[in-house]
């Protein structure tokens, strides 16, 4: 049977689940009324043989809105998923190759500069360049994560803190979280089956899966969160995948997950992200474990090494670690919405966790598609090109954030560092982006859409964070409220020391909010 190219859009099957499916089911039913009797049907399909990648742990500020507007409690997510509270990143050892390992360090924060009385970097360029940090210049929030508190108080309502923040997740226990709420309060229809084949309409278009369990099962839109594999994008309808490992290099990931050397040991409200001679680690803290991983390119390292530099900095918890190896490959597709199939997730692009960038994109995308799906099916090629054109902007714009940590760098103690620098592997656009902040600090105007993925403020932490010099030069003079510019840096000063007076240790924070829970907004 062919499906009709006309009518209206009655019913989305979701194949593949994990966290990507998962957020994507709960955005889709959510907006569409799945539950609702003149809603739109929303399933969700997915294979009890295939576990799940499951190592992204980290996860941005957007995180917190996206889960309160699904009405998921906060305290009960922080109760099911081991959840802990991120605030920041913390850059170790990426700015040069230090004497003593682990003492040159810098935050990402997630609060905004301070911008009361507009952006305080240039002031920050011409008096406080080299004896204050910026991130400690600009926010309180550095300071709160060194000093190991958390962002809130147990009074403050779900979602509410004094600082902005994310969170440290166990990826499989979240997903199963997103699994219970979508289909016992948001109606998606919940499937476990095995995919054998993918059946096309003579339009080219997906007219149904086959399964093991329920035969043939029909739909008016697909959507692929099968992962690396693209079983219905990539295989089925053929939309190439684009490489961009000429940009970033690491194509490699060691993850293992190990104890605690003591078991009320601090846990840190951050995650820690250090260079490595040819990538780096990731070290996340969860209430009952760590996380950890390194990141790195199989093209300047061989395997059996990469794996000793990660168990040497495991240390004795890394003896006996057990070490899994995932390829990653790093790009995205073609398109991401082709006929009627739409991929989100590790299907429709992925590169390294250095931002917490996979749940991040997975997420906005997810939402940008409930949001845009049209009601006829008519029209589902003029949204899928303007889907496509977002998409393919956000992706390129993260490939270049994330290129940006290592371009920038002065290490120079490998060839992974040093192909990094080199011209060649910069994308254009960051190339002249650089060239013109080395005489004016960035400005909004060079973030014009709204589907950058990353802004301003977090340009402006990795740049000074990373000791990029940008030489105002004539255009001091454009800055003129000096005065007023210094008593807003003591402020914040004075701001940082009375917030570590009020804010809980963070472990603390976390065992609070399970005893008692948290406030309903």
């Amino acid at each position: 049977m062919t499906r009709d190219a006309t009518g209206a859009i009655k019913h989305i099957l979701i194949v593949g689940g994990g966290t990507a499916g998962w957020l994507t089911a709960c955005h889709l039913a959510r907006k569409l009324s799945a539950n609702a009797p003149n809603g739109i049907r929303v399933t969700l399909v997915e294979s009890a043989d295939i576990p799940t990648i499951g190592v992204g742990e980290g996860t941005v500020p957007a995180i917190r809105q996206s889960l309160h507007s699904l009405g998921i409690s906060e305290a009960e997510f922080i109760r099911e998923c081991d959840v802990s509270f991120k605030q920041s990143i913390k850059f170790v050892d990426w700015v040069n190759t230090p004497e003593t390992p682990g003492e040159s360090y810098y935050h990402h924060v997630f609060d905004y500069p301070e911008n009361s009385l507009g952006d305080l970097t240039p002031y920050w360029l011409e008096s406080q360049h080299g004896r204050v940090p910026y991130a400690d210049a600009v926010s309180v929030q550095a300071h709160i994560c060194d000093r190991g508190l958390g962002p809130k108080t147990i009074s403050q309502s779900e979602y509410q803190g004094h600082t902005s923040y994310a969170y440290h997740l166990d990826a499989g226990k979240f997903a199963g979280l997103l699994a219970r709420h979508a289909v016992d309060n948001l109606g998606v229809r919940h499937l476990l089956a095995n995919v054998v084949d993918v059946r096309l309409a003579a339009s080219g278009d997906i007219a149904a899966i086959v399964t093991d369990q329920y035969g043939e099962l029909e739909a008016d839109l697909f959507v692929d969160c099968t992962g690396f594999r693209s079983l219905l994008l990539g295989e089925a309808l053929g939309v190439e995948f684009i490489d961009r490992k000429d940009i970033l290099f690491a194509d490699y990931a060691l993850a293992a997950q190990v104890p605690y050397g003591e078991p009320d040991a601090p846990i840190p409200s951050y995650t820690i992200a250090t260079a490595q001679e040819n990538g780096w680690i990731w070290d996340i803290g969860l209430p009952g474990r760590r996380g950890s991983g390194y990141v790195y390119s199989s093209a300047h390292t061989d395997h059996e090494r990469a794996e000793s530099v990660f168990r040497q900095y495991l240390g004795a918890q890394g003896e006996s670690a057990q070490v899994r190896r995932i390829p990653m490959k790093v790009g995205y597709r073609e398109r991401f919405w082709r006929r009627n199939c739409v991929a989100i997730g590790l299907s429709q692009g992925f590169v390294e966790p250095l931002e917490a960038t996979g749940i991040l994109v997975y997420d906005a995308t997810a939402q940008m598609l409930a949001d845009t799906i049209p009601t006829e099916k008519s029209v589902m090629d003029i949204a899928a090109r303007a889907f496509n054109r977002s998409v393919r902007y956000s992706w390129d714009r993260v490939i270049e954030f994330i290129k940006l940590h290592y371009c920038i760098s002065r290490r120079s103690d490998t060839d992974f560092w040093l192909d990094n620098r080199s011209a060649e592997s910069i994308p254009e656009a960051l190339r002249e982006k650089l060239a013109l902040w080395r005489y004016q600090p960035p400005t909004q105007y060079d973030f014009p859409s709204r589907f950058e993925i990353f802004n301003l403020p977090n340009y402006q932490y990795v740049l000074y964070g990373m000791g990029f010099e940008t030489a105002l030069g004539e255009t001091a003079a454009r800055y003129p409220n000096r005065q007023m510019a210094h008593q807003q840096f003591e402020r914040i000063k004075a701001y940082s020391r009375s917030l570590s007076q009020e804010l809980p240790g963070h472990r603390a924070l976390i065992e609070k909010i399970k005893q008692y829970g948290l406030q309903k907004i």
